[in-house]
């Protein structure tokens, strides 16, 4: 039962993960930071979809850490983001 749910996760976020880099290539707004962004959502999504409703694998445990690491890399991307919009002079 954990396997089948742990590789449903795993297909569910490779699959989004791809859908998101053919859209941006088609689109022609790819970039690094827009990628990660829009699969940092997408691994948000899928965690939430194949969570279990009664029980709470040891695999599911260690996503926190990876859903941080994600979080804090979110914020570095918004924070250099409006530091470029800002004018110079204004820090």
């Amino acid at each position: 039962m954990a396997t089948r749910r742990r590789l449903q996760f795993v297909h569910g976020q490779v699959a989004w993960m791809l859908a998101t880099l053919l859209l941006l290539a088609l689109l022609g707004a790819f970039s690094l930071e827009l990628f990660f962004v829009v699969s940092l959502i997408g691994f948000l999504v899928v965690t939430e979809l194949t969570a279990p409703f009664a029980v709470r694998p040891h695999w599911r445990r260690r996503l926190k850490w990876f859903i941080l690491l994600g979080l804090v890399g979110f914020a570095y991307i918004v924070v250099r983001r409006i530091l470029a919009i800002l004018p110079p002079g204004v820090l």
